[in-house]
């Protein structure tokens, strides 16, 4: 037998004499996939999802969704049709290694066929496979699920993430090692299964029998299989970052030195995306590729004692296979004109202080507020709740506990009463004393500076009572507003000093409820309500509802934006501290961020607008690199 130990020259040299076919398949196997198996598949999950008819848009909501039975249906129907394909790719380039060279095409063709033959024992595989991981997985989850409740249950998340108290990092240290045995047990089965997959696919195997013989032909190389796997790892998650840092930090900056002339700037840009798509393409086509021969060098050594795959003398490549990889190359070259004309010169964005400047002063309080008007907000995210008398007031929590270390409910207290606790001294020496405000305290204090997008946090049962007070104190603000013009001279004086006289039209609503947005709208038509969402599960959603969706950053796609422009609504990403993630949204598109930190969306947009045209688009391009 071929020791081990020379796998890594047999893989290089299958891959050097099989390089052509492997491509033809690639490409073969993508065009079908693009062209027939995504759609039906989107088809399927979009009809499975349809008879669940529930929206998802917070993180409870999921979890709920995720663990109902039709949930999990719909998880493990995804999971494995996820798998199948890469099965069935997997399949196709282990049968092209291991068969004699010959015309590219009609060997990528035939792999392409006799891999799908094989589908329903890749099936059955997919079921015993990632069925025993999925079993394997279970008790860790469950163990993990018990911590987060003994450590972290009732926590804001929010909190979590800013002030990372204690408790987080006791979670850590109990989870960290129930995650390190979980990676060692999955990866001791993987290593013992890792051929079952060229058993199937080459030898007419059935799942159970390729997973037993797999056991037996792995035995005492499991240590040498597990450090190559590790390093054809290692290789296909540093390529691309390799590659991206390459672009980003030596051929980027490389453009900033041409002149910013449209016919010079445009073309550099076409070739340098050029450059960037295609060795995007090679580095996926690489690391697909890479994995499906590692397994079939080990299978070849392991099961019949060859070094490497076995290939005649090189043929001349026919004109199909040129033309394959020609078709390559103008993929790359439209894909690179198409990424540069999706780049837009002008752009906006609207700047929502998130609690107020909530990293400058204590959340939810005048001060925030005071603080985020300086810092050139033109939106004030505040969360409201209705105290014990049924008044508005400016908290995020249920309890007092967070802030004031008082464990009393928020909805038992009166506004007299919540107006003697002290939710700044948490923050600092210089916020001792601050109060929680009322809405009204807060909608004077933003008249004709700035707008307040309202996120209302009732209690069950609670929610069209806390909307319908929000209501109707923007009402009574624009009966003040109305009386305050009525007494002024000059427009522009009034409107700085009693703001736009429709308090209605000059706010925003916040919810995450859909329901409860529905019962918003038919109170207040002309009222902009913002649907914030966690997740929004595809085809669940009525997208004619709302005015915004308001999303987690990291949840926005170049197909949220489009969606948001074929039904007429804005996109608001939440919560965005980093000035490169702000830039790259406002490139995707978005129409507002929210954000602790204000003043540095302000400086960023501030600092684009002074850009030129040239230097905008290399902007835009870095950002794109960055995505």
């Amino acid at each position: 037998m071929q020791p081990l130990t020379f796998l890594g020259s047999a893989l290089l040299r299958t891959l050097r004499d099989h390089l052509r076919p492997l491509i033809a398949f690639h490409v073969f196997f993508t065009l079908l996939a693009s062209a027939l198996l995504l759609p039906v598949i989107t088809w399927m999950f979009r009809a499975l999802l349809a008879q669940l008819n529930r929206t998802v848009v917070t993180n409870d909501e999921l979890i709920a969704l995720l663990f109902s039975p039709q949930g999990l249906v719909v998880m493990l129907v995804g999971l494995g049709l996820t798998f199948l394909i890469i099965y069935w790719q997997q399949a196709g380039m282990l049968q092209v290694a291991v068969r004699p060279r010959d015309n590219h095409y009609r060997l990528a063709l035939e792999a392409l066929w006799l891999s799908t033959k094989r589908l329903p024992a890749l099936a059955g595989l997919v079921v015993l496979q990632v069925g025993s991981h999925l079993l394997l997985l279970a008790p860790f989850m469950a163990a993990l699920a018990w911590l987060y409740s003994v450590w972290l249950s009732g926590i804001d998340p929010y909190y979590l993430q800013r002030i990372r108290p204690p408790a987080l990092w006791y979670f850590i240290g109990c989870a960290l090692p129930l995650v390190i045995a979980w990676i060692w047990a999955a990866s001791w089965l993987y290593l013992r299964w890792l051929l079952a997959l060229p058993l199937v696919a080459l030898e007419r195997c059935s799942p159970w029998q390729a997973l037993k013989r797999s056991v037996r032909l792995t035995r005492g190389w499991r240590r040498s299989i597990g450090a190559a796997t590790l390093l054809v790892l290692v290789l296909i998650i540093s390529l691309p970052l390799l590659a991206t840092w390459l672009f980003d930090e030596l051929f980027t900056p490389l453009l900033w030195w041409l002149p910013e002339h449209n016919a010079v700037l445009i073309p550099a840009m076409l070739a340098y995306l050029l450059g960037y798509v295609l060795v995007t393409l090679t580095i996926t086509f690489i690391g697909i590729a890479t994995n499906a021969l590692l397994t079939a060098c080990l299978y070849t050594q392991l099961a019949h004692q060859e070094p490497r795959p076995s290939s005649p003398p090189d043929p001349q490549a026919g004109k199909l296979a040129w033309a394959v990889e020609l078709s390559v190359f103008m993929f790359a070259g439209l894909q690179a004109w198409w990424i540069l004309n999706s780049f837009e010169i002008h752009d906006d964005v609207a700047v929502i202080a998130h609690r107020g400047s909530s990293m400058v002063a204590p959340e939810n309080t005048l001060a925030a507020l005071d603080q985020s008007l300086l810092d050139g907000a033109d939106y004030i995210e505040i969360d409201v709740r209705l105290s014990n008398d049924q008044q508005v007031m400016l908290y995020h929590d249920r309890s007092m506990a967070r802030l004031t270390g008082d464990d009393s409910e928020f909805d038992e207290l009166t506004r007299a009463q919540l107006s003697n606790y002290d939710v700044g001294s948490w923050f600092g020496d210089a916020f001792v004393n601050e109060r929680i405000p009322g809405l009204d305290e807060a909608l004077k204090k933003v008249r004709g500076k700035a707008g307040l997008m309202i996120d209302i946090k009732p209690l069950p049962g609670q929610e069209q009572t806390l909307a319908n007070a929000v209501i109707d104190t923007l009402n009574s603000e624009s009966d003040l507003r109305y009386r305050c013009w009525a007494s002024q001279q000059n427009a522009l004086v009034g409107y700085t000093a009693c703001g736009f006289p429709n308090a209605i039209l000059d706010m925003r609503m916040a919810t995450m409820s859909p329901d409860l947005l529905m019962y918003i709208k038919s109170r207040a038509p002309e009222l902009r309500v913002t649907l914030l969402a966690q997740l929004i599960l595809p085809g669940t959603l009525n997208r004619r509802d709302f005015d915004a969706l308001g999303l987690r950053h990291n949840r926005i796609t170049e197909g949220e934006v489009r969606l948001a422009r074929q039904y007429g609504y804005e996109i608001h990403a939440w919560t965005v501290n980093s000035q490169a993630r702000m830039s790259a949204l406002i490139d995707l598109g978005v129409d507002a961020i929210i954000t602790d930190y204000p003043d540095r969306l302000t400086t960023l947009i501030q600092d684009r607008h002074e850009l030129s045209d040239g230097a905008l688009m290399l902007v835009k391009l870095r950002n794109w690199l960055r995505q």
